[in-house]
């Protein structure tokens, strides 16, 4: 989903723009340092004149002034992300290798170990699986890990008076979003020092932006405040009563890998389990299927080649968290992953043999080494990893698709 689409269905209210940037900061945001804020006298009179839009929203003199201070000028950073429009569509290979990979499994079977008692109390007030939570962290904040680093993390109050204040296409947005983070400040959840998130607002360990977590958000430890930042117990039931209130069905599934029949096609639009059997379409794993009257779609992302699934309710109620059949597909699987149910039965199209996630870090640490690469050594294949595996390639006259392959990293090796 692009940036445009993310942040212009705000249009639609609060409940809808869930969907657009509940998750927006690990998709698109938490990536850049905030630059030192240099005094603006236009921002400045724009903030004096926002005081009053706030006292008129229930917002104390001390808590805005508490908020404005030190925020003299707009980040230039944030607009700059806000103007990117990323050329490069991922694969959908790319997406869920990006995401759904040993390291994102293993780490989130540790989390179900160290978290078991907190998962199993969520489960049971909320009735949202415990595997499904974990997959959401994973894909919202890499398990916390991206709030630790304080290089990425943004001043809330200084990114949303920007957008408000400079960028013409969610001035709307950044004014609505601005007003719910001074409420968050007003009832005293987070101190302004912490009010953290990404360029757009997106906040704490399941990314949720104000007016979301304004509605949302819960405190689940008993200490009187809703602090998604550094509380996951707050953050994960949260992200438990989100989804519970826009309708998950506890003990439910989201969907099944299917084996689709040869030569057959298939009617759009949803039918039951029943009748999805009686054309052919069958479990992968030759079970049956639990709840045969309830209602699925058949979701085929890479052609009919690749994997196949019949999503069903639960499915939906994951894209309401963020608006894409990939974002909910990943959380499921992903969940299905540190379960322990097993990788796919059929993979991805992928147009090479595949790294594994630690292999994926020593390609990336090789082309650091030799000049190719200066980012982050994260397992993540991105536009800057794609940009120096075509420079090696093509330096080694191999065919530049920026792919991070097996046969890449036995080349590299050996150089």
């Amino acid at each position: 989903m692009s940036l445009k689409t993310l942040l212009g269905s705000f249009r639609l209210g609060a409940r809808s723009a869930l969907a657009a940037l509940a998750a927006a900061g690990i998709a698109i945001g938490l990536s850049v340092a905030s630059t030192p804020a240099f005094a603006d006298a236009g921002f400045q009179r724009w903030v004096q004149q926002f005081r009053s839009t706030a006292a008129q929203s229930g917002i104390s003199g001390s808590t805005f002034d508490r908020a404005f201070q030190g925020v003299t000028a707009p980040d230039p950073e944030v607009l700059e992300r806000a103007r990117y429009q990323p050329e490069f569509v991922a694969p959908v290979w790319d997406y869920f290798d990006n995401r759904v990979n040993d390291n994102s499994v293993g780490v989130g079977r540790q989390m179900l170990r160290q978290h078991d008692r907190l998962l199993g109390q969520i489960e049971q007030r909320l009735g949202v699986d415990r595997h499904i939570l974990l997959a959401i962290w994973s894909m919202e904040s890499n398990y916390g890990e991206v709030l630790k680093n304080d290089r990425v993390m943004r001043n809330v109050v200084r990114s949303l008076s920007t957008l408000a204040y400079a960028d013409e296409r969610r001035q709307r947005f950044g004014r609505q979003q601005l007003i719910a983070a001074l409420k968050i400040l007003e009832r005293g959840d987070i101190d302004v020092r912490h009010l953290t998130g990404s360029w757009a607002g997106a906040m704490g360990h399941t990314q949720f932006i104000p007016t979301s977590y304004q509605e949302w958000a819960v405190d689940f430890d008993g200490d009187g405040r809703r602090d998604i930042w550094n509380s996951i117990p707050d953050a994960l039931a949260s992200a438990a009563n989100l989804l519970r209130a826009n309708g998950w069905r506890s003990g439910h599934a989201w969907g099944y890998e299917v084996r689709l029949p040869e030569g057959r096609k298939f009617p759009a639009g949803t039918m039951s389990l029943a009748e999805w059997q009686r054309i052919g379409v069958v479990r992968t794993n030759g079970q049956g299927y639990p709840r045969p009257n309830d209602r699925a779609e058949l979701k085929v992302l890479d052609g009919r080649e690749g994997p196949a699934f019949l999503v069903l309710h639960n499915f939906n109620m994951l894209k309401r968290y963020n608006n894409a059949d990939r974002y909910a597909l990943a959380v499921g699987l992903l969940a299905d992953q540190i379960a322990g149910q097993g990788q796919l039965a059929r993979d991805w199209n992928r147009p090479f043999t595949r790294l594994s996630f630690n292999e994926t870090q020593e390609l990336q640490q090789h082309l650091l080494t030799r000049g190719y690469y200066d980012g982050n050594i994260d397992g993540k294949i991105g536009p800057a990893s794609r940009d120096a595996i075509k420079a090696f390639q093509s330096r080694m006259g191999m065919q530049a698709d920026g792919h991070p392959s097996k046969e890449v990293l036995t080349r590299i090796r050996g150089q």
